[in-house]
């Protein structure tokens, strides 16, 4: 199974999982971490979520910014197997990586990092397709 953690500055996690509810239905397997809004650590909410996790799950830990304080706290669970960390997420990643029900191998994985990389573009009004077919 899939196990989703993301974790961010200030309240984005919350918007994003508001989001994925509304588009999803359901996000049950994407938890989430608000850092810096209590008392609450990156690392106290990390280990609850790993209470949880079983050696047959793949992991993804997701966060804001490269570099930024979250991101550094969830580096050092690496360690745990099957954990992949991805940083500077969007919704279009989230989304995608949410809606999976297998596990990934490395080749998917770096195919949905590039999809979402897709999704960050500047929109013009002379623009006469938004989307490719394939693009969700």
């Amino acid at each position: 199974m899939i196990k989703i953690f993301l974790a961010t500055h200030g309240h984005l996690a919350s918007g994003f999982k508001s989001s994925l509810d509304i588009l999803l239905g359901d996000s049950s397997n994407v938890t989430i971490f608000d850092a810096y809004v209590d008392e609450h650590s990156v690392q106290s909410k990390l280990d609850d979520f790993y209470r949880n996790v079983d050696e047959r799950d793949q992991v993804f830990l997701l966060s804001d910014l490269y570099g930024g304080s979250v991101n550094q706290a969830m580096f050092t669970y690496l360690k745990h197997q099957n954990t992949t960390l991805i940083t500077g997420v969007n919704l279009a990643l989230i989304l995608e990586l949410a809606m999976k029900l297998e596990p990934l191998d490395e080749k998917a994985m770096n195919q949905l990092v590039e999809n979402s990389r897709k999704a960050l573009l500047i929109v013009k009004d002379d623009q006469t397709q938004f989307f490719d077919d394939d693009f969700f």
